[in-house]
């Protein structure tokens, strides 16, 4: 961890450089994210309490008024996160400019210095060249021309306009390197291409010109500055929809804004004051949000579902294009308040799929409509059934329905050879119709699907019919977790199955009798799920019986009396005489419990390279957890 420290506080160091000095070298989002992993490693680094530092090529000085970082939120969770600490009557919104920090210091209402960010005390003074640039005033006069004795500080941001970047230095990488590069030219040609807009301003000499934070800007626009637009906003969620508003508007502006700035209507110069201010928050954009339109919504059924999928207009996110998020379920659409044509605020954090995570609110006038969802099952004409969390088709005879459920059965019990080809075949043939059909077939039913008319006539063998019946009758004992896994009840897989049985009820009939409140109370478990689990079981009670009273299923309960009773294994690396879910399948039958990682408590690691100098073998070794190979563990087992 220490190396990676150091590693962090280089390149942090090296970035800080190439933006006060010269032209940054990576984007904001990608030194935020060198940022917050160094705070997480280490919140105390002084590194994270200085800003950077201005180059040698200017004379010095310090400022007047606090010119510190901000705390940033990336995402609406992590400003809502920093609003339930900070619950203010009014929430007071402004750009957060994407340029280059400067203070303007003046003296009985005359400008004496400008003065760069610097390390947040001390910066470079520019006044030359500050002087050249649009907004900056020489002498302050009130509205009506009279001059204004005022004695303090001014801040505001260096900006260049797209039109100046695309006409002027369109060789630059952007609007903000562009300028920072021109506000420190020695000779000071080209600013006179830049901006200011400011923000902020304090009085070092007798009262303050303001009454709270919406007065300042009041304020520098009498007194003749360009200043940042303002929103009030009544809570946090209006705050949230705002900056969805914005995300979509800002390619309207001429100038580049990487977020908002958020902050109480009363002045706090003394938190304004600490190197990172706690009372407001930088609420940026992210690489990892776009604002789209939805187009259209489609519904995909897989089995008895139909889950709604929103398509709305491409967007880049993380470098890839995006035009389609899963809306899990009606109650999404629902919530979200969503209709077509709504304008929405799409996300992929994490590397994980794209969300629709917000509608941002229509105008009134608007008369967007609404999503239709559909009533009957395309496939058997049976009402829908809405409950809100699904929509699905209720006839557990609908040939989708069944077909999907034989699906399931194979693919998690693993019955090799039966691909996914045979069994749409064998069931499109009638020849296949519920998961006991399965165990009915043998090599005679099988071979014509592997050999035409004239193989079968002249007696060959089917070596595929031959394997796949061999496969199945290999899979007639199962455990229960991967017997009811098996039934395709929706959301419910394997894992979750297995917290049941490890709460106790360990046999199918202690499971048909648990009621929704008991499921419910079960760790990994709500009352939708509890829902949905035993709804499940009892439409497929009568088949589920009807496998192990015949005989066809024999259930391996996997209970404490097996030889890895309270062992768990975890498997690294290639077997050779099985598959690693073949592996896992003997532990769980046999009683014992698998991990995916080396962690404390574990009873073996199992790998055929011992010796090797993997990070879970070297974990082994140091927590003291035996390393055996795949012979030992069969010896385990009897084998």
């Amino acid at each position: 961890m220490q190396k990676r420290i150091a590693e962090l506080e280089s390149l942090i160091r090296r970035y800080q450089d190439s933006y006060y000095n010269g032209e940054g070298e990576i984007p904001d989002s990608e030194f935020d994210a060198l940022w917050d992993e160094l705070k997480a490693l280490d919140p105390a680094n002084p590194l994270l309490h200085r800003v950077g530092a201005d180059s040698g090529a200017f004379a010095k000085a310090r400022h007047v008024m606090p010119m510190g970082s901000q705390e940033k939120a990336a995402d609406p969770e992590q400003f809502l996160a920093w609003a339930e600490k900070h619950a203010y009557a009014e929430y007071l919104v402004e750009y957060k400019l994407d340029g280059a920090s400067l203070e303007l210091q003046y003296e009985d209402g005359r400008l004496v210095q400008a003065v760069t960010r610097g390390d947040g005390s001390v910066g470079d003074v520019i006044t030359a060249n500050a002087l050249r640039m649009n907004g900056v005033r020489r002498t302050l006069h009130s509205e009506d021309g009279s001059p204004l004795h005022f004695t303090g500080g001014v801040r505001g941001e260096v900006i260049m306009t797209h039109h100046v970047h695309d006409t002027l230095f369109a060789d630059k990488a952007n609007c903000r390197n562009a300028a920072n590069g021109l506000m420190k030219r020695k000779d000071g040609a080209g600013s006179e291409n830049l901006v200011l807009i400011t923000y902020d301003v304090w009085a070092t000499s007798g009262e303050q010109p303001f009454a709270d934070e919406e007065g300042k800007l009041s304020w520098l626009s009498a007194a003749g500055f360009n200043v940042v637009p303002l929103r009030i906003c009544g809570s946090p969620q209006e705050v949230i929809d705002y900056r969805a508003a914005v995300m979509e508007s800002r390619t309207s502006l001429d100038y580049d804004i990487d977020g908002l700035v958020v902050k109480e209507r009363a002045v706090d110069h003394e938190d304004a004051s600490r190197d990172r201010p706690d009372r407001q928050i930088a609420f940026k954009f992210s690489l990892e949000e776009a604002v789209s339109v939805v187009r259209r919504v489609e519904w995909n059924e897989a089995g008895a579902t139909y889950t709604p999928v929103a398509v709305f207009d491409a967007v880049d996110l993380n470098g890839t294009t995006v035009q389609r998020a899963s809306l899990a379920n009606p109650n999404t659409i629902r919530s979200l308040g969503l209709r077509i044509g709504s304008h929405v605020v799409v996300v992929k954090r994490g590397e994980i799929i794209p969300k629709i995570e917000s509608v941002i609110p229509a105008a009134p006038d608007e008369n967007l409509p609404p999503v239709e969802q559909p009533a009957v099952c395309g496939t058997c004409g049976a009402a829908l059934v809405d409950e809100g969390t699904r929509l699905f088709c209720p006839n557990k005879a609908c040939a989708k329905r069944v077909l999907h459920q034989l699906l399931k059965w194979v693919s998690v019990l693993d019955i090799r050879d039966m691909g996914d080809t045979l069994v749409r075949a064998l069931f499109r043939d009638g020849v296949l119709r519920s998961i006991a059909d399965i165990y009915r077939l043998d090599v005679q039913k099988l071979t014509p699907y592997f050999l035409n008319e004239e193989s079968i006539s002249a007696e060959k063998r089917s070596l595929g019919a031959e394997k796949v019946a061999l496969s199945i009758e290999t899979h007639r004992r199962v455990t229960l977790a991967r017997f009811i896994a098996g039934f395709d009840i929706e959301g419910i897989g394997e894992t979750i199955v297995e917290k049941v049985i490890a709460a106790g009820y360990d046999t199918l009939e202690k499971i048909f009798a648990a009621s929704e409140a008991q499921i419910a109370g079960i760790y990994g478990f709500a009352e939708i799920l509890a829902h949905t689990f035993v709804a499940g079981l009892a439409e497929n009670r009568e088949e589920m019986e009807l496998l192990v009273s015949s005989g066809l299923i024999s259930l391996v309960q996997g209970a404490a009396e097996g030889s890895l009773a309270g062992k768990s294994f975890c498997f690294t690396g290639e077997l050779t005489t099985m598959r690693r879910a073949d592996a896992h399948n003997l532990v769980k039958e046999n009683g014992g419990t698998v991990k995916s990682s080396v962690v404390k408590g574990l009873s073996y690691l199992v790998t055929n390279d011992t010796a090797s100098g993997s990070a879970k073998n070297e974990k082994a070794a140091k927590l003291g957890i035996p390393v055996i190979d795949e012979k030992q563990f069969l010896a385990l087992l009897g084998r």
